[in-house]
C-alpha cells in the first residue's frame, strides 16, 4: 500500500479531510461514477500484475465500497481543496522586496491570485468544459514574508457532484509581481488527490492579461483528449507558438526560429561582422531562438546586439533557476576576476606575456595570480575596491584549482600513452577512428585544394608496428587516426594570417598493442599548397633524440590544438547544444503539455534554451571567449557551419551507429549491445552502450505503452507536427536530405526518442565535464597555438633550437589567452546544486498520472543505479589499463551521477551547460 501511495502520490493527502458537505454522503452513484471514471482514464492501457495489486490496495476504492445507501435525484455540492505550492526566491532586490510587501498589503482588496478548475466533461448548458467557481489563494498576506524555500497556500472550490475530473486548471495573477508556481494538488475528490506538475513563472495580469492553463498530470494523445480540455489544449500551443512578429519582451513564452544572425556586431566595426549562419545552402546551420530584435545599423540582414550583462531573450519558463543563475554569476565573477588580472600583468610588462616555463603555471594553482605578480599595497590600491580585490583573494577566488590530470601524475600529460589514452577516454573520445585504408584519403575537392595524398609512409609507421607489415595491421584492426585533415586545411590560408595564430591540419596515426593500449606511431602535419614544388606536408614520428623529442612535443600540442577546436566547435557545441535546440523549440510548439511524448522529454530540455542564449552573448559571438581562446579565431562558427553541412546527419548521431560509422565497432548479435567493440577497452563506448541501451530500454517501455501498432504513430497529429517542424523549419538548410530517419512506426519512435536523450544527457556530460579536469593544464591541451614547427631552413630553428623549452612556451597561448580560457571551462565543468541526473527527476510520483509508466521509470532509474556501480568497478579492474594504472585517471565522465561543482563526473538529463 505504501509504494502504491507513493506512485499516485496519494500520501501527500492522506490526512485530509476536505470532503466538508455532509451532503456529499448521500450520492454513493457519484463516488462510484467517479471512481471508475478517475481509475479507467488513469490506468488505461495494459495494466501489469503489480499495478492491479496496487489498485486493489488503494484507498480510493474504500471511499465507494464504505458509502451509503441514498439516491439523491439531483447534483449536490461539496467543497474539494486546492494546495497551491510557491517556491520563495532566496534573494530579492530592493524593488522586488518592496513589490512583494504591497503586493501582500493588497491581495487582501481583490488584488490577489484566483483560481478556477475545469473539468474534462463538457456542460451540456454552455457547451464548453464545466468550470467551477473562482477561488483566492488564502493567506497571500500572512505567509508572503516566510523565509523558507516554498510556502504552501490553499484555495477552496465549490463543485456539483457531477463536475467530472479536473482536466485543468487556470490561474489569474493580479498582484504587481510574477511568482514560481511549482505545483497545484487537488483534493476532495472521489478517485483521490489530482496532481498538476506546474514549474512555471505566472505574469502578473498587467503583462500578461489572458489566464494561464495549466493541464493535470494525466498523459493524453491528441485525439485521446476528452471534449472538456480539446479547445484549452490547441489554446495552450497557439500561444505558445506566438505570431512571429515583435520583440519579445523576458517575460514572454514565446517560441520561434532565427538563423544565427546575431553573432557579429557591425555597427562597432568591420572587424567585428560575422557572416550570418542557416538560410542557406553554402553555410547551413540549425535554427536558434528567435528574440526579435532589430536590424543593426550597418547590416539590415544582421540582428542588434544585447551585451552582457543585459539578458537575452529566451522564453521565460527556460531561463535558469536561482540555483543555477547563482552558480553560474559565480563562475562568470571568477571569469572577471581572472580576466582582469592578466590584463593589469600584461600592462605591466610585455614580458609577462607569456609563460617562462612550467614553474608559472603551477603557480595559477598554488599562489594564485595576485601573489605570482607580487603586487605592492599602493598597487591594490590603485584596483577599484581594493578591499572587495584583498577579501576575494583571501578567499581563494583568484586561485585555480588543481585539474584532475595532475591528480596522479604531474607529468602525466608528456607521456605518448596518456596522449593516446585520452583518444579514446578523454574530454573529446569521439574522433578516433580504425583506418581502413593507408595511407590515408583526403576528401576535398582536389580542383579546389589541389592534389591532397598523405605524406604518411610505409616507413614511416613500420617500426612501430610490433613486426607486422602495415597491411597486417590494418587487417588485424591495430591501426586508427584521429583525422582533422578535411576538417582544417580549407581555412588553414585565413587561420595562419590572424595575428598570433599558426596551426596545421594534423592526422595522427595509433598503434593498438596487445595490452589493448594505443600508441602513436606517426604525426602527419599539413598546410595548404602554395606552388607545385612547395613543401606543404610533414610527417613527425616518435623521437630517438633531444631535438626529435622537442619536434614530437610540439606536434602532440598542434594535434591536441586541432582537437580542441573540434571538439569545442562541433561535437560539443554543435552536435549537442545547437543541433538539439530545433527540438526543443519544435516540441513546445506542436506538443502539448499533456502529451506523452512531451512529458518524456520535458527533463531533457530544461535550460538548453537559456544555455545557448548565453554562449550567443559570450562565447561564441565575434571576439568572444571561444574565438579569443581557440585557433580559429574569427572563423570558429564558420567551421562549425562546414562540420554541420559535411558531416552531421541525425541518423548516425546514436551511439551505435557513430561506433560503425567510425569503424570502432561492428554489429554482432552475440554481444550484449549488438555491437562488438574493436578496441575492448574503450572507455567512453564501453560505459556509453550501457547507458544507451538503458535509455533504449527506458523509451521503449514507454512508446510501447502509448503506441501499441504504428497507426497511433502516424495519426498522432501532434507528434508527427513535431517531427516534420524539427526537420523542415529547425533543420530547414538539411531538411531534403535523404538520410532522416522517417516516423510511421513504435520502432521509429524509439530510435528518435533514444538519440535525443542520448545527446542532450551522456554524449553532452561525456564532452562538457572533462574540460577544466584535461583542459585546465594548459600544456595537456593547448586551445590554441602561435607558432609553427620550424625545420633547419627556417630562421626560427636557430631561436628553437637554442633553448627549446622557451620556443615550447611561446608557441602556447599567451597567460592573457591561457587564464581567460581556464576561467570559462571551469565555469562550463560546474555541476550546479540544482542539477537533475540521468534516472532522477523532479516530482518522481506525480510528474505522470500514469501508475504503469512511473513504475517503469523507478525501474530506469534501478538500472542507472546498477550501470554506476559497474562503472566503478570497471574503475578498479587492474586489466583495464585505459582506466586504471599507477598514474592513469579512472574514466567517470559517465558516472551518472555528481555532487556539485568541478567533479569530472555525472550525467545530466539535459544540455544545461
Amino acid at each position: 500500500m505504501a509504494l502504491a501511495k507513493e506512485i499516485m502520490g496519494i500520501s501527500v493527502v492522506e490526512k485530509s479531510s476536505l470532503i466538508s458537505s455532509s451532503k456529499v454522503f448521500l450520492n454513493p452513484n457519484f463516488y462510484q461514477k467517479e471512481n471508475q471514471l478517475c481509475v479507467d482514464r488513469q490506468f488505461q492501457g495494459r495494466r501489469s500484475l503489480r499495478t492491479r495489486r496496487l489498485l486493489r490496495q488503494s484507498p480510493m476504492a474504500a471511499i465507494s465500497e464504505n458509502l451509503i445507501k441514498v439516491v439523491p435525484e439531483k447534483a449536490v455540492k461539496f467543497k474539494v481543496r486546492a494546495v497551491v505550492t510557491v517556491r520563495n526566491k532566496n534573494k530579492e532586490d530592493l524593488k522586488e522586496t518592496i513589490v512583494k510587501h504591497l503586493d501582500a498589503f493588497t491581495d487582501k482588496f481583490g488584488r490577489n491570485v484566483a483560481l478556477e478548475l475545469i473539468s474534462t466533461d463538457i456542460d451540456p448548458n454552455t457547451k464548453g468544459p464545466k468550470k467551477s467557481n473562482q477561488a483566492v489563494l488564502k493567506d497571500w498576506s500572512k505567509k508572503s514574508n516566510l523565509k523558507t524555500e516554498r510556502v504552501n497556500y490553499t484555495a477552496e472550490f465549490v463543485v456539483d457532484s457531477n463536475f467530472g475530473t479536473p482536466g485543468a486548471i487556470t490561474v489569474t495573477n493580479k498582484h504587481q509581481q510574477e511568482f514560481f508556481l511549482e505545483s497545484i494538488t487537488i483534493e476532495g475528490f472521489a478517485c483521490g488527490p489530482v496532481h498538476f506538475p506546474c514549474n512555471s513563472w505566472v505574469q502578473s495580469k498587467k503583462d500578461h492579461p489572458g489566464k494561464r492553463i495549466f493541464f493535470s498530470n494525466q498523459p493524453y494523445l491528441p485525439n485521446e483528449t476528452p471534449a472538456g480540455l480539446k479547445l484549452l489544449r490547441e489554446r495552450e500551443l497557439r500561444d505558445l507558438r506566438g505570431d512571429g512578429t515583435g520583440a519579445r519582451k523576458l517575460s514572454d513564452r514565446v517560441y520561434d526560429y532565427d538563423i544565427y544572425n546575431d553573432l557579429g556586431n557591425p555597427d562597432k566595426g568591420i572587424d567585428l561582422a560575422r557572416p550570418k549562419l542557416g538560410g542557406s545552402n553554402n553555410v547551413p546551420y540549425p535554427r536558434r531562438c528567435r528574440t526579435g530584435r532589430a536590424p543593426t545599423d550597418t547590416d539590415m540582414s544582421a540582428e542588434s546586439r544585447v551585451e552582457k550583462p543585459k539578458p537575452l531573450y529566451v522564453p521565460r519558463d527556460e531561463q535558469f533557476e536561482e540555483s543555477k543563475m547563482n552558480a553560474f554569476r559565480t563562475g562568470r565573477l571568477k571569469a572577471v576576476l581572472h580576466n582582469l588580472i592578466p590584463s593589469l600583468m600584461a600592462s605591466i610588462s610585455t614580458n609577462n606575456h607569456d609563460f617562462k616555463g612550467f614553474s608559472d603555471i603551477d603557480n595559477l594553482y598554488s599562489k594564485g595570480l595576485l601573489l605570482k605578480l607580487g603586487l605592492q599595497d599602493e598597487m591594490l590600491k590603485k584596483l577599484p575596491l581594493p578591499k572587495v580585490v584583498s577579501s576575494i583573494q583571501e578567499g581563494d577566488l583568484l586561485k585555480y584549482d588543481t585539474p584532475k590530470i595532475l591528480s596522479k601524475d604531474r607529468f602525466a600529460w608528456l607521456r605518448d600513452d596518456e596522449f593516446a589514452r585520452q583518444a579514446i577516454a578523454g574530454v573529446n573520445p569521439v574522433n578516433i577512428e580504425r583506418l581502413q585504408a593507408f595511407p590515408p584519403v583526403s576528401k576535398l575537392d582536389p580542383e579546389i585544394y589541389g592534389t591532397q595524398e598523405s605524406a604518411l609512409k610505409e616507413e614511416h609507421i613500420l617500426g612501430h608496428l610490433n613486426g607486422m607489415t602495415v597491411q597486417e595491421a590494418l587487417d588485424a584492426n591495430r591501426l586508427y587516426i584521429v583525422d582533422y585533415h578535411d576538417v582544417y586545411l580549407p581555412f588553414l590560408d585565413r587561420i595562419n594570417a590572424l595575428d598570433g595564430r599558426k596551426a596545421y591540419a594534423t592526422r595522427t596515426m595509433f598503434f593498438l598493442s596487445d595490452l589493448g593500449t594505443l600508441k602513436p606511431v606517426a604525426i602527419e602535419l599539413s598546410l595548404p599548397q602554395t606552388g607545385p614544388s612547395s613543401r606543404s606536408k610533414r610527417v613527425v614520428t616518435p623521437p630517438v633524440d633531444a631535438t626529435g623529442n622537442w619536434m614530437w612535443q610540439l606536434a602532440k600540442a598542434h594535434v591536441c590544438s586541432n582537437d580542441a577546436g573540434v571538439h569545442q566547435l562541433v561535437n560539443h557545441w554543435l552536435r549537442t547544444h545547437a543541433c538539439l535546440e530545433p527540438f526543443i523549440l519544435a516540441a513546445h510548439r506542436q506538443l502539448s503539455a499533456m502529451h506523452p511524448i512531451y512529458k518524456l522529454l520535458d527533463p531533457h530540455m530544461r535550460y538548453t534554451l537559456e544555455i545557448n542564449a548565453l554562449a550567443r552573448q559570450s562565447l561564441i559571438s565575434a571576439d568572444g571567449v571561444i574565438e579569443a581562446c581557440f585557433t580559429p579565431g574569427r572563423y570558429c562558427m564558420e567551421m562549425s557551419a562546414a562540420a554541420y553541412k559535411n558531416f552531421w546527419r541525425f541518423d548516425l548521431e546514436g551511439l551505435p551507429a557513430d561506433l560503425i560509422r567510425r569503424g570502432m565497432a561492428v554489429p554482432d548479435p552475440t554481444q550484449p549491445h549488438g555491437l562488438k567493440l574493436l578496441i575492448e577497452d574503450y572507455p567512453y563506448a564501453a560505459d556509453g552502450l550501457m547507458i544507451w541501451a538503458a535509455v533504449e530500454g527506458w523509451v521503449r517501455s514507454y512508446v510501447n505503452h502509448y503506441y501499441p501498432d504504428s497507426a497511433r504513430v502516424c495519426n498522432d497529429r501532434e507528434l508527427q507536427a513535431w517531427y516534420a517542424e524539427s526537420i523542415n523549419v529547425g533543420h530547414a538548410d538539411l531538411r531534403n536530405e535523404e538520410w532522416w530517419p522517417t516516423l510511421a512506426t513504435p520502432e521509429d519512435l524509439i530510435s528518435i526518442l533514444t538519440t535525443l536523450i542520448w545527446l542532450a544527457s551522456a554524449q553532452h556530460a561525456s564532452l562538457n565535464f572533462g574540460q577544466y579536469p584535461y583542459g585546465g593544464y594548459v600544456p595537456n591541451r593547448p586551445p590554441l597555438m602561435r607558432r609553427l614547427i620550424p625545420d633547419e631552413n627556417d630562421p626560427e630553428y636557430a631561436v628553437f633550437h637554442a633553448d627549446p623549452q622557451k620556443y615550447f612556451f611561446s608557441a602556447l597561448p599567451s597567460l592573457l589567452q591561457a587564464t581567460k580560457f581556464m576561467a570559462v571551462v571551469d565555469t562550463l565543468s560546474t555541476h550546479s546544486p540544482d542539477e537533475e541526473y540521468l534516472g532522477d527527476r523532479h516530482q518522481q510520483s506525480t510528474w505522470t498520472g500514469d501508475a504503469e509508466i512511473v513504475e517503469a521509470f523507478y525501474d530506469f532509474s534501478s538500472e542507472i543505479r546498477r550501470i554506476e556501480k559497474e562503472i566503478d568497478e570497471r574503475n578498479a579492474d587492474t586489466t583495464l589499463r585505459n582506466r586504471c594504472g599507477a598514474g592513469v585517471l579512472p574514466y567517470e565522465l559517465l558516472a551518472p551521477s555528481s555532487g556539485p561543482g568541478v567533479t569530472c563526473r555525472g550525467v545530466p538529463n539535459s544540455v544545461s551547460i
